[in-house]
């Protein structure tokens, strides 16, 4: 046996930067998340059986796990040091479950952070897999397998192929869905508003808003109304009533816990939730920045807890003060409260060292990951530093049964605003002359506005979040999936960056809530999650849980599949007409997805994003093949044009960037795009022909071994390169002005 010892973590990212922190008694590998799953062929759970389950070994983990059993075999411990929360422990538990024949010596191991310290610490207080997040989470898992698995056979029977329900993403189908049918519903009000502008003698003036006619709040409805107070307010002598000074403290925000840093990097960049939580777990599993190496940069970031180590406080107040001074952090720490029903695992999210200032670390990280590191340091080390005050002054104005009130707002002391605003726009210095009581004012314009009332907006991927956060829908892990969930399976489609329903997904909603409307309610599932919370505490067992809720399931599944309206054969009403016939076209769902069918010449038409049909692309010209229109169409991968006749003519325009093979065979270059949205380039000849690259292909000779192709090489933070591909040759130079224009278009 071997005098070394085996750590496991998820991801090679991590191992690489916890292989620099424990040095040679140690080999770090990577297991690459869950090794082991429930199996998609079958449900794999025996409710009758006290929800036994079968898991089984991952197919494309087998290599890895044998890897794996192999040096822990050699091993003389075996450290699992999966992420700190329920996946990350029942990882841990099938881990044990495979190495245990081959080495009994396995322990748990976890951290916050991804530092020399903390791992080291983390192997010293080594501890057995806890049992209790491994229940929490299969509870979890059968839960969302048995709906799944249950009710979405249910909803190919009665509307179509393709579909799937799930015990979290239904409900955050039917907030989407009852917000937009809440929009439909609304009926705007006309009201008007009216503000004077009033000058004192000293000729300093001010606007002031009508607030009250004869001490009511004023109620003008419509223009007419406006234009006899207009009149009235007019012919009216005004007077300063009164003038209120107070200082005002706004104090700062606490640390990032995962549902603000998503709603934040939303606001902030407009990043996808899925985004953020990438960009962040790559930050927590560490970077190379120099000297130091590779060093996680953030804690973990998968928290519900404002909760923070009083060794990085002091560390952030030292920070703190060295650069605004010691006047500018409080006395003691800011503590903050985390929000009732936290779980308070794991701190808030903060950088693991304050000392890394955003500048110092910027030269080493892409342009998204600083915008999210800058975002998580400024947020923790605001949160350290003493409120922002304001003098705020108040005025009312008086003039006949008239009170005009007008507000301003000064920052005297900028306190935490001098890193970070929370506020989506920039402080402005709303600051009143120097008004006395009872001074006389002239009021030289007074302007009526009319306005009418708003529906309430559509979600946001970060409005949407915070609607589940305050719901007790979900937790912290869950939401970028459930947002992904949503719209892979065009159940919702995205519209200026707002969430809304397609057609499919208001039928969806609307059947799944008409028959299992009380599992489905926004209030059972927050208290499901908070039953999953108490099996992790060991203050609940994990049978008693599914057993409740299975006992309710499943009488609700026999009486959908009485009752449930069939939609599958009569299709879902549209707005759209038949090209051809003009009669009214249905939805229905087919292999490929959602399309248009006729209800009386039986003409089909894809449908782009399940709301809308392909649309055309005038400037492509006819289909080669057999002369219809072509249209642009939306899939698997992104967008493409293809034949409106499919699936008669199967024709799909390849986007040819004007460049021959670089094999010779005779086909041109062609732009294509990867399962995962990514460009590459491949030959129009595909398959017979097999040239592929990641790099574009550009029609510029070789300064140096003279090939008719170099490529073009780009990069997230600095500028392209052209690069020579010919073996041998390791020409290269920067993309300026003549070789841009070289590029084919």
């Amino acid at each position: 046996m071997s005098e070394k010892s085996l750590v496991i973590v998820e991801s090679p990212a991590k191992a690489k930067t916890i292989n620099k922190f424990l040095g040679k008694e140690y080999i770090v590998k990577a297991s690459g998340g869950h090794v082991k799953d429930l199996p998609k062929r079958m449900l794999a759970v025996e409710p009758e059986n006290g929800f036994k389950t079968t898991y089984e070994v991952i197919t494309a983990k087998r290599p890895i796990l044998q890897e794996l059993k192999k040096e822990a075999q050699a091993a003389k411990l075996v450290y699992l040091a999966s992420d700190p929360d329920r996946e990350g422990e029942a990882i841990c538990y099938h881990l044990k479950e495979e190495i245990l024949p081959v080495n009994p010596e396995i322990y748990r191991v976890m951290f916050n952070e991804i530092t020399s310290r903390a791992v080291k610490e983390a192997i010293s207080h080594r501890h057995p897999v806890d049992m209790n997040l491994v229940e929490a989470q299969q509870a979890r898992r059968v839960l969302d397998r048995l709906v799944g698995y249950k009710v979405s056979p249910l909803l190919w029977k009665k509307v179509g192929m393709g579909l799937s329900a799930g015990r979290v993403q239904s409900v955050a189908l039917r907030l989407i869905c009852d917000r937009e049918k809440e929009i439909e519903a609304f009926t705007s009000e006309e009201y008007w508003t009216i503000e004077g502008q009033f000058r004192n003698a000293a000729g300093a003036g001010f606007t002031a808003k009508l607030s009250r006619i004869d001490g009511q709040k004023p109620d003008v409805s419509d223009g007419a109304a406006a234009a006899r107070l207009k009149a009235e307010a007019e012919r009216c002598t005004y007077t300063v009533k009164s003038v209120q000074r107070k200082e005002r403290k706004k104090s700062p925000p606490a640390a990032f816990i995962t549902s603000w840093l998503q709603q934040d990097a939303y606001r902030r960049f407009k990043f996808p939730v899925k985004r953020t939580m990438a960009l962040a777990q790559g930050l927590y599993e560490g970077r190379d920045i120099g000297e130091e190496g590779p060093v996680g940069l953030i804690t973990y970031m998968r928290t519900d807890s404002t909760r923070v180590s009083s060794e990085a406080l002091q560390e952030a107040r030292a920070v703190l003060a060295e650069r605004f001074g010691p006047d500018a952090i409080p006395e003691k720490p800011n503590v903050y409260a985390s929000k009732k029903g936290a779980q308070d695992a794991h701190e808030a999210i903060r950088p693991t060292s304050p000392k890394r200032t955003p500048d110092s670390v910027k030269k080493y990280l892409r342009a998204d990951e600083f915008k999210i590191y800058k975002l998580i340091w400024d947020r923790f080390m605001a949160s350290q530093l003493l409120p922002a005050i304001y003098d705020d002054t108040g005025v009312d104005v008086q003039g006949g049964r008239f009170t005009f009130r007008a507000t301003g707002s000064v920052l005297r002391k900028p306190g935490y605003l001098a890193i970070y605003d929370e506020s989506e726009d920039a402080n402005e210095d709303g600051r009143l002359p120097a008004l006395t009581d009872g001074e006389p004012l002239e009021m030289p314009a007074i302007s009526p506005e009319q306005h009418f009332t708003q529906p309430p907006p559509r979600f946001t991927e970060a409005t949407l979040v915070k609607e589940m956060e305050s719901n007790g829908i979900g937790r912290p892990s869950t939401y970028a999936t459930i947002i992904s969930t949503l719209q892979d399976r065009v159940y919702v489609t995205k519209q200026e960056g707002k969430f809304v329903p397609t057609k499919v997904g208001m039928v969806v909603s609307d059947m799944l809530v008409a028959s299992f409307a009380d599992i489905l309610a926004v209030d059972y599932t927050a208290r499901l999650e908070e039953q999953l919370d108490e099996v992790e505490e060991g203050r609940k067992n994990a049978l008693e849980v599914l057993d409740a809720f299975y006992s309710t399931f499943v009488k609700d599944l026999k009486d959908a599949d009485k009752q449930m309206k069939d939609v599958k054969s009569s299709g879902i009403p549209s707005e759209h007409k038949c090209p051809e016939c003009a009669a009214p076209m249905v939805i229905k769902l087919g292999r490929f997805g959602a399309y248009l069918a006729c209800t009386s010449c039986k003409k089909t038409q894809k449908l782009s994003n399940g709301n809308t049909p392909p649309e055309p692309v005038p400037d492509a010209g006819p289909c080669p093949s057999c002369g219809s229109m072509l249209v642009r169409r939306t899939g698997r991968f992104g967008s493409f044009i293809s034949c409106s006749a499919f699936p008669a003519c199967k024709y799909v325009h390849l986007n040819r960037i004007g460049v021959p093979c670089p094999l010779g065979c005779g086909g041109d270059v062609v732009e294509r795009t990867d399962k995962r949205r990514r460009a590459f380039y491949g030959c129009s000849s595909y398959p017979t022909c097999t040239f592929v690259s990641r790099e574009k292909p550009v029609t510029k000779p070789c300064p140096d071994c003279k090939a008719p192709i170099l490529y073009e090489k780009t990069f997230k933070s600095r500028p392209s390169v052209l690069i020579c591909k010919s073996e041998g040759c390791t020409h290269k130079e920067k993309e300026d002005e003549e070789s841009t224009a070289a590029v084919a278009p």
